[in-house]
């Protein structure tokens, strides 16, 4: 049974996903920090730095944006990043030029927020991307049939001059993803009319994102919501709202629960120790995470596991356990940007192939992204993954 708890006080909301009494995607949404990723604005080009092929936007908010060069050329394939290398900055965009950007990295205390030409609008099926006719199928879907079925229909029901990426709820579905493009295709033309002002020269915002709960009802709609179980009256029938504007929510029951719902269900524990450093295995050893701004460090240790006589068969074993337990914490955590893990060194190729396709297969139960580079020189596994809840940083 997989359960959506959602703990309303007056600091936020925290945010559970449980499934079978097992806490499996822990969030909090703090009153008081306004999340910005997603949204879409009209910005003002301030400064244009071409030492860095760069730009800072105004758009509104107390710190000016960034925007790359890269994120204003048009983009040829949504799997790669590459620019024209001759081209500068200063010949794409000038000063006090608009630019219709949406937000790709929140600010923080030292850094504006991060900005792109590259509009992203995500539904159930689809992500719109506007001005682009790229179309491309999740990497989850692997039957290469369906992949070429999914790219047709799509394709056949965009309208000219947008592009998609077709997630993986898309699986097995027709009618579903013919709507579901009306929809999402009607909610970008509204923007679009809202942005049409040639008299007005200031920042502003157009469209905001949806917030961690409406987001996670998009994603997870179709992996069987069985419950949803909220503190709060008035967030019950704000959630009653969303389920009602579309029939493919109609079996999810919501329950209203007053008090500590994480206390009635026994949670709190579980999400106490999703913050602890050190994670043990089953097997004796353990694992430690460790955050800095550039990266997430993750440390595999033997602990107390001895195993056999057989060295390498005690470092696989434990190597496996952490590699299983890596992939539950990045989800439970929402671990973003790079992650490095320092596996047990393991002197046998195909010991390090079948920990990389082992924790290739682990990934794919993780809603987010995620991109498994593999071992570098230096033994050591890299991977990245996009925050499901920007401002956890």
């Amino acid at each position: 049974m997989t359960e959506l708890f959602i703990q309303k006080t007056e600091e936020g909301r925290k945010i559970a996903l449980v499934e079978n009494g097992k806490l499996i995607e822990y969030y909090e949404e703090d009153s008081n920090l306004c999340r910005r990723e997603g949204n879409i604005y009209i910005g003002i080009v301030k400064d244009v730095i071409k030492g860095m092929q760069a730009a800072f936007v105004d758009i509104g908010t107390e710190k000016n944006s960034f925007i790359h060069i890269k994120d204003i050329l048009p983009k040829i394939d949504e799997t790669k990043e590459k620019i024209d290398k001759y081209k500068m900055i200063s010949e794409v965009t000038k000063p006090n030029q608009k630019l219709l950007v949406q937000i790709k990295k929140d600010s923080n205390e030292k850094k504006g927020a991060r900005v792109s030409t590259h509009i992203n609008l995500p539904s159930k099926y689809i992500v719109l991307m506007p001005n682009t006719d790229i179309v491309t199928v999740s990497q989850k879907i692997e039957d290469e049939k369906e992949r070429q079925r999914l790219l047709k229909l799509v394709r056949e029901n965009l309208e000219e001059g947008n592009g998609a990426i077709i997630r993986t709820a898309s699986k097995g579905k027709e009618k579903e993803i013919i709507e579901d493009i009306k929809r999402v295709e009607n909610k970008w033309k509204k923007i679009i009319q809202t942005s049409i002002d040639p008299k007005d020269n200031k920042a502003k915002l157009l469209y905001k994102s949806e917030d961690i709960t409406e987001k996670m009802l998009i994603d997870l709609t179709n992996n069987n919501i069985d419950k949803i179980i909220i503190n709060n009256r008035k967030e019950a029938e704000r959630v009653k709202k969303i389920i009602n504007e579309d029939i493919e929510y109609k079996n999810i029951k919501i329950e209203i629960k007053e008090g500590n719902i994480f206390e009635q269900y026994d949670l709190e524990n579980q999400i106490e120790k999703s913050k602890n450093r050190k994670v043990w295995l089953k097997c004796g050893g353990f694992i430690t995470i460790d955050k800095t701004e550039a990266l997430t460090a993750i440390d595999v240790n033997t602990g107390k596991y001895t195993g056999n006589t057989n060295r390498e068969q005690t470092i696989f074993k434990v190597n496996k356990e952490a590699t299983i337990e890596i992939a539950k914490q990045l989800r439970l955590r929402d671990i973003g940007g790079i992650i490095i893990i320092d596996y047990i060194d393991m002197q046998e190729p195909k010991d390090k192939e079948k920990i990389e396709e082992l924790l290739v297969e682990e990934l794919k139960k993780d809603r987010s992204k995620t991109q498994v580079e593999g071992f570098t020189k230096l033994d050591l596994m890299e991977i990245t993954r996009k925050h499901i809840c920007s401002h956890k940083d």
